[in-house]
């Protein structure tokens, strides 16, 4: 290919590692070849800081940039110094899913260190400092981000239960498993992209962007070239300029071996 990115914005769960959180070889030496070739290579994730910096300690990463929280966080690392914060109330979206799910799980960021929940979740799925408290206190104050897990239903269960729930003025997105990540409206990962790419003095065209999940599809169709993983959902295949191969076999690294 002649074209060549100027920014890499790279998914992390389902991209750059698989569902143990496990990152090979040749992802890493891939990644940092890009990195080390001149190109802003930014990890772009809907995890929250902590989660980000463990990506970052995989690839050996420092100094540089970094989106969390769907977009909500745009930071440098080391040390975190946080450039864009969007915040937003939660509580009616929280408290009509309960009306539903009075079981389910409830986390809401608490920034740069880890998690406030109502109860603890699977082992693995968020990490950080865990702190629990009532649900009415973490949605007592503007958050950047809400996770809500039900491990009773199944990932369609739970899909058709949020749908058909209305749920208005924040944006959100369903997991590959009963999980459901609310946002402020309006943000998204391509949302923070934008706004580290308006900084940097970098256009959308000169960015390529590759990720797995439904909290891609903003961001895959804003790049100038938007690459879905071959393990992505439909809707995201549905948008992407280019398939690679899934994260079991090393598709980003196919993807990024064309600019080096």
């Amino acid at each position: 290919m002649s074209w060549r990115p100027k920014l890499v914005a790279l998914d992390v769960d389902g991209t750059l590692v698989d569902g143990d959180n496990v990152m090979t070889p040749a992802v890493r030496e891939s990644v940092r070849a890009i990195r080390d070739s001149g190109i802003e290579t930014v990890i772009t994730t809907g995890r929250a800081i902590p989660g980000v910096l463990n990506t970052a300690a995989l690839l050996d990463f420092d100094d540089a940039y970094a989106i969390a929280s769907n977009g909500a966080i745009v930071f440098t690392y080391n040390p975190v110094e946080i450039l864009n914060l969007v915040t937003f109330d939660a509580s009616e979206a929280v408290r009509r899913v309960l009306e539903h799910v009075p079981d389910a799980l409830v986390a809401v960021e608490d920034i740069g260190v880890g998690y406030r929940l109502n109860k603890p979740f699977p082992s693995g799925e968020i990490n950080g400092k865990m702190t629990v408290e009532p649900v009415e206190s973490l949605i007592s104050e503007p958050v950047t981000r809400v996770v809500i897990r039900s491990p009773e239903h199944s990932q369609k269960e739970f899909a058709t239960l949020v749908e058909d729930l209305g749920l208005s003025d924040t944006n959100y997105y369903i997991g590959y498993t009963a999980w459901l990540d609310l946002a402020p409206e309006g943000v998204s990962k391509a949302s923070g992209l934008a706004f580290l790419c308006d900084r940097l003095g970098i256009t959308p065209a000169d960015v390529l962007a590759v990720g797995d999940g439904n909290n891609d599809v903003e961001m895959v169709k804003w790049a100038g070239r938007g690459v879905a993983m071959g393990n992505g959902p439909a809707s995201l295949l549905a948008v992407a300029d280019h398939v690679t191969g899934t994260v079991e076999e090393e598709g980003l690294v196919a993807e990024l071996q064309r600019y080096l």
